[in-house]
């Protein structure tokens, strides 16, 4: 890929980004209506800076599917460590009694998700993940960015080492990303997990693409990996 192929994939990247933060705003849907389904039950977790808005498409495909989809509407635009927002996430598991849970998410929400299934969920009530560009190995872009916020995805960061060096649950865990993350230049791929290398461009333009929906629901058609 061309440096001037990148830069058009940055630029529509974000102006996808935009565009969907921007009906975020807006948008007043009750996340219960997500909830009918008489399948697995789905916990929708965004990245950085997102609201669970952000992952509507994903939310519509799922509950369609026969899903119910819950929401983790506490984390607001989900700045808070990956430590905690797991730990609210396994508090929010169990408050709702929800079991053969399956995590579906974007970005930093897949380290969330991965925390919560290695740390806070003795009872085993999460199935698996499918976790979409996720920088399970951090990026090298973090260490020059001037916000300490970013700082956490750096490849050296605690949390990322620690979360990195714990493979115990990795086989239970879907990574899918595209050829091109202008986000992630290392790659989503996680050790020992099934890893699904789609033929797509961007961080934020995966979520909408038709075949992440289908690789989706090819990994929830799939047995789950002892």
């Amino acid at each position: 890929m061309t440096p001037l192929q990148k830069a058009r994939f940055w630029a529509l990247d974000y102006v996808f980004a935009v565009r969907w933060q921007l009906a975020g705003l807006l948008d007043r849907t009750d996340p219960g209506r997500y909830l009918g389904g008489a399948k697995d039950p789905v916990l929708l977790i965004p990245g950085i800076w997102e609201t669970w808005h952000f992952l509507r498409p994903l939310a519509l495909h799922l509950n369609a599917a026969g899903h119910p989809v819950h929401v983790l509407a506490s984390l607001g635009w989900n700045g808070a460590t990956v430590e905690a927002s797991g730990r609210a996430a396994a508090a929010y598991v169990r408050e709702h009694d929800l079991r053969d849970v399956i995590v579906v998410a974007h970005s930093k929400g897949g380290l969330i998700g991965k925390w919560a299934m290695l740390f806070d969920d003795p009872e085993s009530r999460f199935a698996r993940m499918v976790a979409i560009v996720t920088p399970f190995n951090g990026s090298a872009y973090a260490r020059h960015l001037p916000l300490k916020s970013l700082h956490a995805f750096s490849p050296d960061d605690p949390t990322t080492v620690l979360l990195g060096a714990n493979r115990n649950v990795n086989r239970r865990i879907t990574s899918v990303f595209g050829e091109f993350d202008p986000h992630i230049p290392g790659g989503s791929e996680l050790p020992d997990a099934t890893n699904v290398r789609l033929p797509v461009a961007g961080h934020f333009r995966i979520l909408a693409d038709a075949r992440t929906l289908a690789a989706l629901d090819e990994a929830l058609a799939r047995p789950v990996r002892d």
